[in-house]
């Protein structure tokens, strides 16, 4: 459907996609990138311009932290696209329906990407992304997170000192609710369930409409994970029907 289209020169890319691909999730981490590539060279129009929207919530599988979560691992494949030049995500965790997944709000969704392109593309320097995760320090119990693209400061969407979404855990990997607060714009988390923490997951399940950690310029942060350990979708390959 896109090569009859591959003679008109155009400015970028806004592109909408991946949750028919969260059963392989892992695998999008190198499908993704290889097809903007691809387009990139069919082009020849070097390394235009190329915008992306992040999954928002939706609750196909009842995944989470404890179970794994194919959505989340797709979001997170997203995320590791912007490696690539010239890419931006737009996140969508706050104007998504986990009961429905084609959510309503598509207005958010274009000002969003119409952010990245006004700073990015026509000189209108801005805040456009949320905070991203960068390094954690382990502390005694706790794990003090670092952030990039913090804005003004890091903040909530409702102004509370409770930041919700994260999850602690030691080296038995298992999961538990963490208490987290914003203390010189970075993140302490811990929980009284684990005394010698390895991992924090942020917003780590198909349904994370309840995270609420951003920037004060009202941009969420992405969903988040500080460990490697084996994604649930490790194994999974696209497979051609004969």
């Amino acid at each position: 459907m896109v090569n009859p289209l591959v003679p008109y020169a155009f400015q970028g890319v806004l592109w909408y996609q991946g949750e028919a691909n969260v059963w392989r999730a892992k695998e999008y981490k190198k499908s993704f990138p290889l097809m903007i590539n691809d387009w990139r060279t069919k082009w020849n129009q070097a390394d235009f311009p190329f915008y992306f929207v992040q999954l928002s919530t939706f609750n196909e599988f009842n995944g989470n932290s404890k179970v794994g979560s194919r959505w989340a691992e797709l979001r997170e494949a997203q995320l590791e696209t912007l490696k690539l030049k010239n890419t931006g995500i737009v996140v969508t965790t706050d104007i998504g329906n986990a009961k429905d997944i084609h959510p309503t709000n598509k207005q958010d969704v274009g000002l969003r990407l119409a952010a990245i392109a006004l700073n990015n593309v026509y000189g209108k320097k801005q805040v456009y992304s949320g905070p991203t995760f960068k390094s954690q320090e382990i502390k005694g119990n706790e794990i003090i997170l670092t952030f990039d693209n913090l804005g003004s400061g890091l903040s909530t969407s409702d102004n509370s000192e409770n930041v919700k979404g994260f999850e602690i855990a030691g080296a038995d990997k298992v999961f538990h609710s963490a208490k987290a607060t914003i203390k010189n714009n970075k993140i302490f988390v811990s929980s009284e369930n684990v005394k010698n923490p390895v991992s924090v997951h942020y917003g780590w399940a198909d349904d994370d409409s309840e995270i609420n950690l951003f920037n004060k310029e009202k941009f969420p942060a992405s969903p988040f994970r500080t460990d490697n350990w084996e994604m649930i979708t490790a194994n999974e390959k696209y497979k051609v029907s004969k």
